[in-house]
């Protein structure tokens, strides 16, 4: 019998990783460029979302959201909102609005450390990211931990070695490191050990600064060329009801005025911070969006920005965020449409409400990928490892989300359908009762023609028994095992070590930068 490390071992490196050196599978399928074969499913007709987009103008006229910086103010005041210097109040013409989304970028192209690996982010294309922004991280042998530098380390290899997985993210705190030089920590683990799209906390000038200076440094870039590109990304959170605090709204700016992505997404929990219908929902995270997407289009016309949705709903009982529900699924798919009637890319939310890494874990997170996949979401963030609501990233379920991303990633390539693949020869070599194992056809494809599971095991109960009887779960920790026991990040990511540790060492020495709240 075939030792089941070793089994799992040589199943783990045949696939997950299309590129690596020794495949022992010749099939190659590229996870690294998706497009998406689906048509978007709506949820609303036509009119009901040009009146949601229209009540979320109204929403920005009428009422106006609160905009916690001063200079955020004044980029709107001289743009013609209306200010009241009373109560912070802005409120933005509908005029404003078209103008921003008449500048705004229908398609961006974000640079990564290797052109291989560039994304185009837009309408059609499809892109994945681990659960991101959790202050713990969980697996089956250590168990739930606050986030640290290494559990963030580990993160970052095994986003590297996934090549569904296309963009790096926060995915743990690193609360081991004080927050003033946190975001050197961070940035110097995804630019040393990936050669992926960058992510950087939009936490106050300073601190985004440092940021885009250690990408250039990475990248060796002069200013004008860096920002000519975009080359790294973060993500923007409202404060649900229409209030944009300061370091978002300096975000928005900094990240605009540097032609750097923002993903601009309201957190709108239906019957929480949003009304508790799917409709009102979305129309107050339209209106939330448009306003974020507006500031950046002021700071810079033609600033690439993501419109955002993250809608789900709470638990009415215990108030709660759910995740995978109905209501989550539906809001994605209206969020789709209202990313369509505005034309921009955009992004969804994956992620779960469990505790552990369970079946309610495993169909939440994919009832909600579907929903993402479906309404024709340009990137995907949590769709993997994400639990507790965003409370944890667990290593397992990371490994065990991963094998749902690549069966989508699966249906995104052309099934052929020539006189070859239909195959009459082949049906008309084997006679009646016989078998096709041994068929020409067969035996010319047999290697490449079906994917081969990442954890799933498909042995008889006889032969699962004999190795051990292990979940899904354990094997997905001998998979990340392994992957972080092999890991060798990318020549030329860790060949920029030296460069920025120099400006660690002196911006540290300097005091750092403190993040603004």
């Amino acid at each position: 019998m075939i030792d089941d490390a070793a089994r799992d071992s040589r199943r783990e490196r045949r696939r997950g990783r299309t590129s690596e050196a020794g495949n022992e599978s010749s099939r190659k399928p590229d996870y690294r460029s998706l497009k998406n074969p689906f048509l978007p499913q709506p949820i609303f007709s036509d009119d009901q979302v040009a009146s949601i987009h229209d009540t979320a103008l109204r929403v920005l006229e009428e009422l106006g959201i609160k905009v916690l910086l001063p200079q955020a103010r004044e980029y709107f005041a001289r743009a013609g909102a209306l200010v009241d210097p009373d109560t912070d109040m802005v409120r933005i013409g509908r005029d404003m609005v078209a103008s921003a989304l008449a500048s705004a970028p229908r398609s961006i192209k974000a640079m990564a450390g290797d052109r291989s690996r560039d994304l185009m982010l837009e309408l059609g294309s499809m892109t994945f990211l681990a659960g991101s922004g959790a202050p713990n991280v969980t697996d089956l042998e250590r168990g739930r931990r606050p986030g640290t530098l290494e559990a963030f380390e580990e993160f970052i290899k095994l986003v590297q070695h996934f090549d569904v997985l296309h963009m790096l993210g926060p995915c743990v705190e690193p609360q081991d490191v004080d927050n003033r030089f946190r975001h050197y920590a961070v940035n110097r683990a995804q630019l040393t050990m990936s050669d992926k799209l960058p992510f950087v906390f939009a936490r106050g000038t300073p601190q985004v600064d440092d940021s885009f200076e250690m990408v250039r440094l990475a990248r060796g870039l002069s200013r004008d060329a860096f920002e000519a590109d975009a080359w790294c990304y973060t993500v923007i959170n409202t404060n649900s009801p229409r209030q944009l605090d300061i370091p978002m709204a300096q975000g928005i700016i900094d990240f605009a005025k540097a032609g750097q992505v923002s993903i601009i997404t309201p957190f709108c929990l239906a019957g929480a911070m949003a009304p508790i219908t799917v409709a009102g929902a979305l129309t107050l995270q339209h209106a939330e969006a448009l306003a974020g997407l507006t500031l950046a289009q002021i700071a810079r016309p033609g600033a690439p920005v993501v419109y955002g949705s993250f809608s789900s709903n709470v638990d009415m009982k215990s108030g709660a965020p759910a995740f995978g529900t109905p209501e989550h699924v539906k809001a994605t798919l209206g969020a789709g449409q209202l990313a369509r009637f505005i034309g921009l890319p955009w992004r969804s939310g994956g992620g779960s409400a469990a505790n552990i890494s369970d079946a309610q874990a495993a169909h939440e997170t994919q009832f909600a990928l579907w929903g993402s996949v479906l309404s024709g979401a340009t990137v995907c963030i949590h769709a993997a490892g994400w639990l507790e609501g965003g409370l944890s990233v667990s290593l397992e379920k990371l490994v065990t989300d991963v094998e749902a991303l690549q069966t989508v990633a699966e249906l995104c390539a052309a099934t052929p359908g020539d006189d070859d693949a239909i195959g009459f020869e082949a049906i008309a070599e084997v006679q009646p009762g016989g078998h096709f194992f041994s068929a020409g056809h067969t035996m010319a494809r047999y290697r490449t023609a079906f994917y081969e599971p990442l954890v799933a095991d498909w042995s008889n109960f006889g032969n699962w028994t004999q190795s051990g009887s292990k979940t899904a779960t354990e094997r997905a920790t001998g998979i990340w095992k392994r992957i972080l026991a092999d890991f060798e990040a990318p020549a030329a990511a860790a060949a920029t070590a030296g460069v920025l540790d120099e400006f660690i060492a002196r911006r540290t020495q300097e005091g750092g930068a403190a993040p603004v709240s």
